[in-house]
């Protein structure tokens, strides 16, 4: 197959382009920003440019692929009202749908996030199968654009495109040059980061998720979503194994009010008074709040995933690399 990744220069997209070629396919890199192609390194594989905001342009970045997995759906930045960032998010994620038709791909695989995914009132771990009876309670603007884009996903697959959801949980590993879920270690490692906010997570290693997604691009089912699962911790294990990696003092945990308060305490700042962008963001807070443990096993019968790295290997491996490009101390 020809694979192409949208959002190839970052952590995801690098790892699932990896994998095709490692799968024996043949790896598109589709690329925004010409300056992040150094990214690559020498990575041998064809690039073409690709701007989800211009559909016309998009059409002819995609044509010849058989697959395509997008791995750069929009991330809110700075803070806005989470009714603009739906849109925005949904008008690019259209985009995509539209010149994916016309360039006539045949298989789609749009990287979601488990926070998209309500909590089981059971207390189990989520497996994918869970959606929200309507909008979600939380009006962080992220949670709210993950829950837009998962439910368009699925609503473009009812209408016939032939997309799936891959939701790979917590990520860290290589080529974070974002830094997205990284940043969490460099905090840790650099001392930069003294608090956090409690909650549970799942942890993968990004080579085992860039798999995952190969996998959901190859024989993934319209309309069904793929979890690619790790390790089920917590913020107190996890926070405190990357400090003994690093070898410095683990954070401290701080009362999700507390973090709230501060959070909104600077984005009035940033709004009203024309501060620095928050330093403590919603959305930050909502991915340490709000997340959960996962179950896998759905992906691994009808994909033959499992994931390979286990979670202190994943982190050293990570905390090894942001070492090596001089993100933290050596």
């Amino acid at each position: 197959m020809r694979i192409g990744v949208i959002g190839a220069t970052g952590l995801l997209g690098h790892h699932a382009l990896l994998a095709a070629r490692q799968a024996g396919h043949e790896a598109v890199a589709l690329y925004r920003t010409q300056a992040k192609l150094e990214h690559l390194g020498a990575l041998d594989v064809e690039r073409r440019r690709a701007d989800l905001a211009d559909r016309d342009a998009l059409v002819p970045a995609l044509r010849g692929l058989d697959a395509v997995i997008h791995a750069a759906a929009y991330y809110p930045t700075v803070p806005r009202h989470w009714r603009d960032e739906v849109a925005t998010a949904g008008a690019l994620m259209d985009n995509f749908y539209r010149a994916a038709q016309a360039a006539g791909v045949g298989r789609l695989v749009y990287v979601g996030a488990a926070i998209a995914l309500p909590r089981p009132a059971d207390g189990r771990p989520a497996d994918g199968s869970e959606r929200y009876a309507a909008m979600p309670p939380s009006r962080n603007p992220y949670v709210r654009v993950k829950w837009a884009l998962d439910e368009l996903a699925l609503a473009r697959a009812a209408q016939g495109v032939p997309v799936c959801i891959g939701i790979p949980s917590m990520s860290f590993g290589e080529y974070d040059f974002g830094p997205s879920t990284g940043q969490l270690i460099e905090g840790i490692a650099t001392r930069s980061l003294r608090a956090y906010v409690r909650g549970r997570r799942n942890v993968v290693y990004a080579g085992d998720a860039g798999r995952g997604l190969v996998l959901a691009a190859e024989r993934g089912a319209s309309g069904q979503r793929y979890l690619f699962t790790g390790t089920n911790t917590d913020m107190d294990q996890l926070t405190a194994l990357v400090a003994r990696l690093a070898g410095v003092p683990a954070p401290r945990p701080l009362p999700l009010a507390l973090a709230r308060l501060l959070a909104s305490a600077q984005k009035c700042r940033y709004r009203c008074l024309r501060g620095p962008a928050p330093t403590i963001s919603d959305t930050a807070i909502a991915v340490m709040s709000a997340g959960q443990h996962l179950d896998g096993r759905r992906s691994a019968a009808a994909l033959g995933y499992a994931p390979q790295v286990g979670l202190e290997e994943t982190l050293r491996r990570a905390l090894a690399w942001c070492r090596a490009a001089g993100r933290v101390p050596v």
